[in-house]
């Protein structure tokens, strides 16, 4: 039987204001989809370009597609849930906030290797 590993899940400040934002019932919908992703951490879209340290897993809330960043950090067994929204705008912010996401995906590793 297989073990199973243990996987930490980190929020940056963007995704928790817009999941504060939420409805309780989204809430839900959000947190069951956090589930997915930790169950099988390559099941988001992963990205190209600027936006490499990014994957991004799309659903469907309030027959809206809604959009989930993160980050999976195999090496560190570690999920940066990065930002929540609609398609709208969601990659143009995604690039503004790049130096900031990647320096704390940076400093959780170097926290790990110390």
């Amino acid at each position: 039987m297989s073990e199973k590993l243990e996987i930490n899940v980190s929020k940056t400040s963007p995704f928790t204001k817009a999941f504060k934002k939420l409805s309780r019932q989204n809430k839900k919908i959000v947190e069951d989809e956090i589930d997915l992703i930790i169950e099988n951490p390559e099941i988001g879209e992963e990205k190209k370009g600027d936006l490499s340290h990014l994957r991004v897993h799309k659903f469907s809330m309030d027959n809206h597609q809604v959009l989930l960043g993160y980050s999976w950090q195999e090496e560190q067994l570690e999920i940066w849930l990065l930002n929540i929204g609609p398609h709208e705008n969601f990659y143009g912010k995604a690039k503004n906030r790049r130096t900031a996401d990647l320096n704390l995906i940076n400093e959780s590793k170097d926290e790990d290797e110390d």
